[in-house]
């Protein structure tokens, strides 16, 4: 379980939410811009809660790990929407040229000839 501060209060969240948080605000704030979002939370009296903020440029959020005894809730879900809001990084896909097979022929096509059918 983590602890996420902002704007002067602590929520209690869990692993997945907090990473995801702190990484959204960093790529929201690097396209200078700010988005509110929503995220699951443990309240004092360990009820599931929601906490809504701002994230991206003017608003920091500090993630630190917090001792927690209990059953950990599954936020894997709220995580999941955070991971997939527009300004979330996605990894780059990059072309991969295969591995030559001995069994494969190169193809000599022409494209300036009309095939025969």
């Amino acid at each position: 379980m983590r602890c996420v501060t902002y704007a002067g209060e602590t929520v209690t969240t869990t692993d997945d939410v907090a990473a995801s948080l702190v990484e959204l605000t960093a790529a929201v704030a690097k396209e200078g811009q700010a988005e509110a979002v929503s995220i699951p939370i443990v309240t004092d009296a360990r009820k599931v809660a929601q906490a809504e903020l701002v994230v991206g440029v003017g608003n920091d959020v500090l993630s630190s790990p917090v001792e927690w005894d209990d059953e950990e809730p599954d936020f894997t879900a709220a995580a999941e929407e955070l991971r997939k809001h527009r300004y979330f990084p996605r990894p780059h896909l990059r072309a991969v040229e295969s591995a030559p097979d001995d069994d494969d022929e190169p193809i000599d096509w022409d494209f300036d000839q009309p095939t025969q059918a």
